[in-house]
């Protein structure tokens, strides 16, 4: 498996985006369509596995851990927050998972 710090910035953001889309076990066609207009279709597979396979603490410390050894800017950041919003936002609702998950990777990612 892939440590998140050898990870490309296309991965970091394959693997974020997948966790939102994952956080309510529910995956939506809007959702991963909205997800491949990202990143490309390899990345996309590769990073999937990993996100079904890892625990939730697994999840939140790798995403933690690769915001705090690199040096993102502030709009990288910004844009990371509106692609983790609109895959929430793809299939036309919003749970309670997927809200409690953006106010948590909104505070980690900044």
């Amino acid at each position: 498996m892939m440590k998140n710090n050898d990870w490309t910035r296309e991965e970091f953001l394959a693997y974020v985006l997948l966790y939102a889309a994952h956080c309510d076990y529910f995956e939506d066609s809007a959702e991963l369509n909205f997800i491949l207009s990202k990143v490309d279709d390899k990345t996309f597979h590769r990073i999937h596995t990993e996100v079904v396979v890892d625990s939730e603490d697994q999840k939140l410390d790798k995403i933690q851990q690769y915001v705090s050894e690199n040096n993102l800017s502030q709009s990288e950041k910004d844009a990371i927050i509106r692609d983790i919003k609109n895959v929430f936002f793809a299939d036309g609702t919003v749970d309670i998972f997927e809200k409690n998950l953006f106010a948590m990777l909104k505070k980690i990612i900044g």
